[in-house]
């Protein structure tokens, strides 16, 4: 090509080398996807960690029980959820193809089956109190029912994301696999 005061390779002019400085398009989406996961993962530690202190709250009686109420039964199944995360972050760094798998297999079962479980233990509580404007458990004021169903939204679009973004890393991860494979 060419060298700093050198002479020219014949017929180019140096400036055909700048297809070799892209980086290949499927990692260039490895590298995003794996940031917006680890964004859906903090922020699924953040929902988690929420729960688990309303849990130490309620079961420890740091606060009367009309300011914090007892955790619903399908709080205890999601504190697992926790696992499939770590598994998540784990798979990262050596783009672990295994990790992710069971990171997404696990996602489903610690973190989405709770969830449909907790919409399904809430709904008549929740039909009850809009119905008749009845509640019995509070969370600092607020209707426990109405605080959970928007935790139980909030986690699923969460846990929904990162379903849908770690297949398409996935998806990613197996495109350089077949990459590699044909050279």
């Amino acid at each position: 090509m060419a060298s700093r005061g050198g002479p020219r390779a014949t017929g180019t002019d140096g400036s055909d080398f700048q297809h070799r400085e892209r980086v290949a398009s499927h990692y260039q989406m490895s590298v995003t996807l794996k940031s917006e996961i680890k964004k859906l993962i903090y922020t699924h530690v953040c929902i988690w960690l929420l729960l688990m202190a309303q849990m130490c709250v309620g079961h420890l009686k740091l606060l009367p029980h009309d300011q914090v109420a007892m955790p619903y039964q399908w709080e205890y199944p999601y504190l697992l959820s926790i696992l499939p995360s770590l598994l998540g972050l784990l798979s990262f760094p050596r783009n672990n193809i295994s990790y992710l798998v069971l990171s997404m297999i696990s996602t489903g079962l610690f973190s989405m089956a709770p969830l449909i479980y907790g919409a399904m233990e809430m709904f008549p509580m929740a039909q009850q109190l809009y119905r008749h404007g009845k509640a019995y458990r509070f969370i600092f004021g607020f209707s426990a029912v109405s605080v959970m169903y928007l935790v139980v939204v909030v986690a699923a679009q969460v846990h929904g994301w990162q379903l849908y973004y770690s297949k398409k890393l996935l998806d990613s991860w197996f495109t350089s696999t077949q990459e590699k494979k044909k050279k």
